[in-house]
């Protein structure tokens, strides 16, 4: 039996931000991951303002940067044809509007950057210990992983789409979009035939059922490439579905820039792509879920480390605002944790949702869709104020 103030289960992203943001403010930190080591799988991901405003509070968005890229633009672009249809400047007057800057970064950086700094603040990081019951109790939690058994004051479950944790308030599951995304980094070094902007901008095409993203990463030395589409052996109820031959089919009627993108991918390796619906409740008695335990999400927006972040942020204000008086009532932060969370990230996933369908569209709607964002001033900030803005 140990004893500490919060045990934080699961060592992504999420986790550590909770972790760095509850420790920085002088509260023991436990953090148990089941994996045998603290590791991020995948490639690239993006960092908007809303998330790179509350690195730089927390003192680690010039190390962010330093390994990461800083786009110039988001640009958008017709899968079928490559017309470019409309772009995001990220720039100075980006950079003013919204207080911080847009970057890009491999997920393996950021998570060491963040577990470097959780080292810094004074958290336990216990990598192998898989978490195999919380019991809550007046006063206290206990979390039993294998033979040992820890005492917190309060545990968040930062255990991901496929959270069990998540179980003690929602019997819901996890919901299959029947998509699937390959990614893949490269040198650029070894990477010929591309467009000049994938190596300054976010380049995303979109087409039919299909999506390719691309853009640098580790000070423009990578590529990442990302291509999602709709399996049609899903459809089909097949049980294996995604593979690297639908890959090829769902893209065959694309561009040239897109069909090369393709050549960049790893094909030893798929992504389904799931979200839940939002939910309410994420609190029970003294324990929280948090990141994608909580709202798991689609990738169209961008923001599912974001949100992460905006939760890690969202519920070490709330104990400090507790701790403003006379003693600490985790109870009392952790709903109003949820409270100030739940509404945002439900329209952080339906919106994700109804982006995904607008960039997957055909026939009509595709024509009315490409006409508006041609249309659109480069200066139309209607569309990423309420998710960008303090």
């Amino acid at each position: 039996m140990t004893d500490t103030d919060v045990v934080v289960v699961g060592g992504g992203i999420g986790g550590l931000a909770n972790a760095l943001a509850l420790a920085s403010a002088g509260h023991r930190v436990r953090v148990l991951e089941q994996a045998p080591a603290f590791a991020e799988v995948g490639a690239g991901l993006q960092l908007a303002p809303n998330a790179t405003r509350i690195l730089r509070e927390w003192g680690l968005l010039d190390e962010v940067v330093a390994r990461g890229v800083l786009p110039r633009r988001l640009v958008l672009k017709d899968a079928l044809d490559g017309a470019e249809l409309t772009s995001l400047d990220l720039g100075r007057d980006f950079v003013d509007r919204y207080g911080a800057p847009y970057v890009v970064i491999h997920r393996s950086d950021l998570l060491t950057i963040l577990h470097d700094a959780c080292q810094g603040v004074g958290v336990e990081l216990l990598a192998d210990h898989r978490v195999d019951a919380v019991e809550l109790m007046p006063g206290e939690a206990r979390v039993r992983a294998g033979e040992r058994e820890f005492a917190a004051d309060v545990v968040l479950a930062a255990d991901g789409l496929w959270s069990s944790l998540r179980r003690r308030v929602s019997g819901d599951e996890p919901v299959c979009s029947g998509y699937v995304a390959y990614r893949g980094t490269r040198p650029v070094s070894e990477v010929t035939g591309l467009d000049s902007d994938v190596l300054t901008d976010v380049v995303v095409h979109f087409g039919p059922k299909c999506h390719l993203v691309q853009y640098p990463l580790r000070g423009g030395e990578l590529l990442n490439t990302v291509a999602v589409f709709a399996s049609p052996a899903y459809d089909r109820g097949e049980a294996e579905w995604g593979g690297p031959e639908e890959l090829d089919a769902a893209f065959e009627g694309t561009c040239d820039a897109v069909r090369r993108g393709l050549a960049w991918l790893w094909r030893d390796r798929r992504w389904p792509m799931y979200d839940r619906l939002p939910v309410d409740t994420w609190v029970d008695a003294r324990l929280a879920l948090t990141g994608d335990a909580a709202h798991p999400m689609l990738q169209y927006l961008a923001q599912g480390a974001c949100q992460a972040l905006e939760d890690a942020h969202t519920l070490a204000g709330e104990v400090g605002k507790q701790e403003a008086g006379s003693t600490l009532d985790w109870p009392a932060a952790l709903a109003a944790y949820q409270h100030a969370r739940t509404p945002r990230t439900a329209r952080v996933q339906s919106s994700a949702r109804v982006w995904g369908e607008l960039w997957h569209c055909d026939g009509l709607a595709r024509l009315l869709r490409n006409t508006y964002l041609t249309e659109r001033r480069v200066d139309d900030y209607r569309w990423t104020d309420w998710l960008y803005q303090p």
